[in-house]
Parts: C-alpha cells; structure tokens; sequence
C-alpha cells in the first residue's frame, strides 16, 4: 500500500483553506494520509509586527492551528493527518516537501504578493518544480466564470498533445476520473489554419484538407488512449479534436470541469533546468477549475 501523503500547502489565507478542502478529499479518495504543510517566512524587513513580538516557539503556529480547527468543524477527517512547520521560502521547500508526497496541493495565490496576480511565485514554482503532481485550487469566481458544485456531470479534462503525449499525465487523468466516477474529456488541439513559408521561386504546397487533418488527429489519439481505456474500462473516456490553440480550449473547457489536467516539460539537454510549458502556464493563469500539472514520466534506462 502507497502510504505517501498528500500534502496541503497552508499559509492562513482563504486560497489556502479551500486548497486544504480539495487536499482533504483527495487524500479520502486515496486513502493516503494527510500532511498539512506551513512555511513560515520570519523577515522583519518584509513583516514590520515579526520585528516587535518576534516568530513564535517552534511548537506555536497559529497558521497550523487554524487548520486543525478547521478541520475540526468539518469532521471526518482521513485516517491521518500530520502537521508540519517549515522555515524558509515557500517556493523552495514546497517543491522539495513534494518528493515524499503523493500530491501537492495549494491555492493559487496566498498571503503577501500583489492582489492583481492570478497565480502566486509560490503556486507557479511548486508546479514547475515539485516531483510529484501538484494541484493549484483557483479563488472562486475567476475570469469571469462561477464556481459550480461538484458532480458527477462535471468532467475531469486532460489535454492531449498528439505530437508527443506523457504517459504519466494521461495515467493520472484516468485514475482521477475512475476515483470520481466522472467522464473524462480528452482535448487534442491541432494548428489551424497551417501556416506555410516559401522561398522566392518556390511552388505553394498543396491545399491541405482540414477534415483529414482532423481524422488523423484523432486516430493518433485514439491510439494513445487505448492502453488507458483497457486499464480503466469504467471511464467514459471521449476525445475532442479542435483547431487552433490548445490554451484556450482547455481554459473554456474548465468552466465547467471538475479538474483540468496537463502535463509538464521533460529536461532538455541544452535547457536542463524543468519548464513549465506555454500551455501549461497559460491554464495555471486562467482556468477557473482547479489544475493538477503532472511531472513527466521518467524514461526507463
């Protein structure tokens, strides 16, 4: 039995609690136990009231103990929750706590940081950088769009790159609407209309036929897909080919989906550093449905 945790990152604020609401029933569905995670930055230079009362004992962290009241008023809590205190910066350690973890999960912007942005350094650095999925909850409401009751008519989405799919994203999209007893949409974008670049002298290339395009899109999704259908015949799993680009579509198709799922960029020789990804980081930004962002699949040696 995977006895990892899934892990709820907490800093007191609003974003955070409903992160930890997701990580409570996350942790449920998996019967894993839960880790709620606070680190505390303690710069007087940052907060001027820490420079005159000075950071509480190691074994006092009013941020800690919201959660625990919280959860106390909720009842029903996994089979085990633990409550841990690190110092330092978030966007480091958070990353780094994810190594042992099942799951990452946080809001999308916490304390501190400027109101107008739609996805904190903290949230966008755990999700580039964690080794595990992590989970970013968005504040109600964004973009526009309503925050919806969950159900079963709500689908888990997963976004599909026909040129290169990760196996590790799909596997997690699968196993996530298998647990919710949801439908999975899976969206696969191709470029339209194609652009062509000719030299002087050169002939334009035959006209393209965007239905053909579009059939051989889906034979190449259908054929990824069908390890994953096999290993979860349960799941409704349906395949979108759309024109244009990926970001938006995934971004209309969060407003009514329980969880949108995309992967991230494997290391490149020349680019050794993780990368996030266009599209990734443009749903990170403006998806009103909860994002998990799943690290490549370690190729095998």
């Amino acid at each position: 039995m995977n006895t990892q945790p899934v892990i709820a990152a907490v800093d007191g604020s609003d974003d955070s609690l409903r992160a930890l609401e997701w990580a409570l029933d996350a942790a449920r569905r998996r019967e894993a136990p839960l880790r709620i995670v606070h680190v505390r930055q303690y710069a007087p230079w940052t907060q001027p009231e820490v420079l005159a009362a000075g950071p509480p004992e190691p074994d006092e962290d009013p941020v800690l103990d919201q959660a625990r009241d919280h959860l106390a008023r909720r009842g029903g809590g996994p089979p085990a929750v633990e409550y841990v205190a690190l110092e330092g910066a978030p966007g480091a350690l958070l990353p780094e706590a994810g190594a042992t973890a099942r799951l990452l999960v946080l809001g999308s912007r916490g304390r501190g940081g400027f109101a107008s942005l739609l996805l904190g350094s903290n949230s966008l650095a755990a999700a580039r950088d964690a080794e595990c999925p992590v989970v970013v909850v968005p504040r109600p409401g964004r973009e526009g769009g309503q925050e919806a009751p969950a159900g079963p008519d709500r689908p888990v989405v997963v976004g599909l790159n026909a040129d290169g799919p990760d196996e590790a994203t799909l596997a997690f999209a699968f196993a996530e609407a298998a647990s919710r007893g949801a439908r999975l949409r899976v969206l696969t974008a191709y470029p339209w209309p194609l652009q062509t670049w000719m030299l002087p002298g050169e002939m334009p290339s035959p006209q393209v036929d965007q239905d053909a395009v579009e059939h051989e899109s889906r034979l190449l999704a259908d054929g990824f897909l069908a390890p994953h259908r096999e290993r979860h015949p349960e799941v409704d799993a349906g395949v979108d080919v759309l024109p244009g680009d990926a970001a938006g579509h995934l971004v209309d198709a969060s407003r009514d989906a329980e969880l949108v799922v995309v992967g991230r960029h494997r290391r490149r020789l020349l680019a050794p550093a993780r990368m996030m990804g266009s599209v990734t980081q443009a749903v990170l930004l403006h998806a009103v449905s909860p994002v998990a962002v799943i690290p490549p699949a370690v190729p095998e040696e």
